[in-house]
Formats: structure tokens, C-alpha cells, sequence
């Protein structure tokens, strides 16, 4: 099977180029499972994964323009929150394959709450203590300590549940999927209602439906979030799926900017 795999290796000339938007780039190892998931993913995909550090504290539009597609991962704290915002709305916008992990689904949910349902303040409380509408929360009953912070995180592989007719159901074909997590904050669900209603689609949930975790939307090549971090269970031999299918994605994405950038042939006119 390994030599299968270095079999196919050798013989991959295409390449994508993925940008990851973070905060620790000064420290990549910091998202080595996710820079190995990418490879992963690139081999059946038949591809190789050319990486761009984009720092999320500053950056230009212009850094995402020979993109393929773009990764936020996992992370904690406020810095460099707003400029992961600023970069999923422009993906979102620009239709460039995204695939938000954890922290990056946070930071989309925030993104959908305040540019598309129009809560201009929304925000998460682990970042902002007074926001009014913190569509990203702790749980009513979850355990907090003495200086405020939940004293338990969700740690270790939990079920989810995955919605029919929903793009995690073509990439997953199972009802139950089993994935590692590793966060304390959730999707709150005072918002659920007018998040769906604007087109938000929670295609991923616990089994008794109060945990958010994978969102997703219509009309747009890859756009999905997870809670979960399928980094953690992705192998050579056999990647994770959503990695496998966000590569598949951006290869097409390739394809076609190489398409309507080809000049017009008279044949072709003709």
C-alpha cells in the first residue's frame, strides 16, 4: 500500500496552491496535521499542495487572487479574529473554495451573522465579554471556574449526525460519522433560526440535535465548517474526506480559471 502511494506520488506534475489563513504561521508546526491532511488529500487527488502562509493579523486581497483555495484552522484567543473574518467574507464572496476548522467555523459563523443576516455586532464570547449577540457562546450548562473560563472542554472523538441533501452527506454517504474535537465554545442556539432563514445550512449535528457541527451553504463551490477537527484522523492511505474533497474542489477551481484565461481560438470561434 506505501508503495502504491509513493508510486503515485512520483508521478503527480499538477499542482494546487492552498492558502492557510492563521495566526501561528511564525510557528507552522503549529497546523502540521493540517499541512499533512492537505498532502493526503493531494495524492488522491493526484495533485501536489503548494502551501501560502497568509498571515490573518495583516494581509491584502491580492494575496488570495492565485489561490486555489484557503484553510482557517483551529486556534484560540481574539488576535488576528477580524482579519479571519475579513478573509472568509471575501471567500465567501469571490467563490473560492474554503474549509473552516473549528476556530474557522466560529469565525464563519460570525462572518454569515454580521455581513448576511445583518447583525452587524455579532460575535463570539470568548472574545468580546459585552457583545449583545454572541452567536458564538458557551453552553447554558456547561461547568465554568472561579476566573470565567468553562472549566471543561469537548475533547476526544463525539458523533455527528449528518443532514440529508446536504454536501457533507455527498462527501460522508453516512448518517454517522465519528470525529475528534477539541474546542469549548459553540454555535449559539438562540441564532439558529436566523442563521437557516438566511441560508445558512447546518448539515452536521449531535445526535439529539443541540450541537452545531458542520455548517455549510448553497451555491458555492466548497464552503463548509466543521466543529470537529477531521485533520486528526486523516491518513496517506487513507485521507479525511473533507480534506479529499476541498483539494477535489480546488483542482477544479484550477481548471477552470485556466479555461476562461485561454484565449479564444478562431476554430472555436467558428
Amino acid at each position: 500500500e506505501w508503495e502504491n502511494i509513493n508510486t503515485i506520488q512520483k508521478g503527480i506534475k499538477e499542482k494546487v496552491k492552498i492558502g492557510i489563513l492563521g495566526k501561528y504561521n511564525g510557528l507552522p508546526d503549529s497546523y502540521l496535521s493540517v499541512i499533512e491532511s492537505l498532502k493526503h488529500a493531494g495524492i488522491h487527488n493526484k495533485v501536489r499542495i503548494d502551501i501560502k502562509w497568509i498571515n490573518s493579523d495583516n494581509f491584502e486581497f491580492e494575496e488570495f487572487e492565485d489561490l486555489d483555495g484557503v484553510v482557517v484552522p483551529g486556534g484560540f484567543g481574539q488576535r488576528g479574529i477580524e482579519g479571519k473574518l475579513k478573509g472568509i467574507s471575501y471567500l465567501r464572496e469571490n467563490r473560492i473554495p474554503f474549509l473552516g476548522l473549528c476556530l474557522g467555523l466560529q469565525c464563519a459563523v460570525i462572518e454569515f451573522a454580521r455581513n448576511v443576516c445583518g447583525i452587524k455586532d455579532a460575535n463570539s464570547s470568548e472574545f468580546s465579554q459585552t457583545t449583545k449577540n454572541p452567536v458564538i457562546a458557551l453552553l447554558p450548562n456547561q461547568n465554568t471556574s472561579k476566573d470565567g473560563i468553562g472549566a471543561t472542554m469537548r475533547l476526544g472523538t463525539y458523533p455527528t449526525k449528518i443532514i440529508q441533501n446536504t454536501k457533507a452527506m455527498d462527501i460522508y454517504s453516512e448518517e454517522i460519522i465519528y470525529e475528534r474535537h477539541r474546542h469549548r465554545y459553540e454555535i449559539n442556539n438562540k441564532y439558529r433560526v436566523e442563521l437557516e432563514k438566511n441560508g445558512l445550512i447546518f448539515s452536521g449535528m449531535s445526535p439529539d440535535n443541540d450541537l452545531i457541527e458542520i455548517i455549510e451553504i448553497k451555491d458555492h463551490p466548497f464552503f463548509i465548517g466543521t466543529q470537529f477537527h477531521p485533520e486528526f484522523k486523516s491518513r496517506p492511505s487513507k485521507p479525511s474526506p473533507l480534506f479529499k474533497e476541498f483539494i477535489k474542489s480546488a483542482k477544479n477551481t484550477k481548471s477552470s480559471k485556466i479555461k476562461s484565461s485561454s484565449p479564444v481560438t478562431s476554430d472555436a470561434v467558428e
